[in-house]
């Protein structure tokens, strides 16, 4: 691998947790928004493993125009309920919605990733799934953890690493995922590349 390639990765998104993910595994990065539109969940005819998948390529390659000789590394999360995905909450009352719909309800938090290299010819894309259990929140606690802001910014409206989140009852399969970016096959990815 040339000199040029030993840069630092791109991370293409502004996700704070997936930032804090890469520096405590020690992966060094650079930070670009990617200059996409991500497509519309709810009309989205695939299932959330395909959307997932595609929304993460879709960053990589839009910040890959702008970078073409630097390794991407892009990731999409959502949350699937019975193949219906859930994104971000767009305001407080979609917050609640989502919430009222978890709770009590096995789910899945999907992590798309991929890693393109383009002037490498090389461009992967994988996936995680963790599941997950939340139980139903009475209507003060819902109303409590809406009021801390918690759910902002995060697919399925919470941030399992926050504190004030004790409505995650089980995770089965990798806890970074749930964050936001599954390090462990971050990691795996990353490894052909040096």
């Amino acid at each position: 691998m040339s000199g040029e390639d030993r840069r630092p990765i791109i991370l293409a998104s502004q996700s704070p947790q997936r930032a804090t993910l890469l520096t405590e595994a020690g992966i060094a990065f650079e930070v670009a928004s990617p200059p996409c539109e991500e497509p519309d969940a709810a009309a989205w005819s695939g299932t959330p493993i395909e959307y997932a998948e595609y929304t993460s390529r879709l960053k990589a390659r839009s910040v890959a125009s702008l970078h073409p000789d630097r390794v991407i590394l892009a990731a999409d999360t959502v949350v699937a309920l019975a193949d219906h995905i859930i994104g971000k909450p767009a305001d407080r009352d979609d917050a609640r919605r989502i919430l009222t719909m978890l709770g009590g309800s096995d789910h899945e938090v999907i992590t798309g990733v991929t890693v393109l290299h383009a002037a490498g010819g090389r461009e992967s894309t994988r996936h995680a799934i963790t599941r997950g259990r939340m139980r139903a929140m009475s209507e003060e606690e819902l109303s409590a953890y809406l009021d801390g802001g918690l759910w902002q910014g995060k697919a399925g409206a919470y941030g399992i690493q926050d504190d004030g989140d004790p409505f995650v009852t089980l995770l089965e399969g990798s806890f970074s995922n749930v964050v936001g970016l599954p390090i462990e096959l971050v990691a795996e990815m990353l490894a052909p590349l040096g």
